[in-house]
């Protein structure tokens, strides 16, 4: 910013160099980019996201069922790294070898990780796939939609991001430009350098 303002004060100076207006409506350009582009792209990312969770979510509330199953098995393991000063314990993890009955009618068995107290013979619900096969919870919309805001989010740091480092990489070879002419400037005046007022 302070090259936006150095470009506007300093626009009719003579001393003001070609690098330097560069550098000034670089960084005025980088700024009109971030303000309106990284919003535009993130609202733009977080749509796309939002619709394609959104349509996973709709194929695994169709796909996954929450059945009824039996607990055979019950082992409780202790909460780990608990703190010394609070006494507070992380939640326990409980794993239950149940039994389930899939959509064919067949008997299934197998072990599951749950947060709540089970014991054994107990029933408790759990999700499984078409095939009766264990799975994840589905989705659901307000999960959806917050991780589609996360996704916008992130495509807004990005594209904030990729326009700084663009600005950066732009100013750095405007430094090389500007050193550059000082160098050839250097050359041409140095051997006269104290030497003023005398003719060569």
């Amino acid at each position: 910013m302070r090259s936006i303002v150095g470009l506007w004060r300093w626009r009719g100076n003579p001393l003001c160099r070609r690098t330097d207006r560069g550098e000034a409506w670089t960084a005025l350009c980088a700024a009109l980019l971030i303000a309106a582009g990284a919003p535009l792209l993130g609202w733009l990312g977080a749509g796309a996201a939002h619709h394609a969770l959104l349509r996973t979510a709709h194929e695994q509330q169709r796909e996954r069922h929450r059945v009824w199953a039996t607990a055979q098995h019950v082992s409780v393991r202790p909460a780990l790294d608990p703190d010394p000063e609070t006494g507070a314990q992380r939640s326990r993890r409980t794993h239950v070898t149940a039994r389930w009955t899939g959509p064919d009618g067949t008997v299934r068995t197998g072990t599951v990780s749950v947060h709540r107290e089970v014991s054994a013979g107990s029933r408790f619900p759990l999700w499984t796939d078409g095939q009766g096969r264990l799975t994840a919870r589905p989705m659901s919309a307000r999960t959806a939609a917050s991780h589609s805001l996360l996704a916008g989010l992130a495509a807004g740091a990005f594209t904030a991001g990729g326009v700084e480092a663009g600005r950066r990489l732009a100013v750095r070879m405007l430094m090389r430009r500007r050193f550059a002419r000082w160098d050839e400037e250097w050359h041409r005046i140095g051997p006269d350098w104290g030497r003023a007022g005398t003719s060569n």
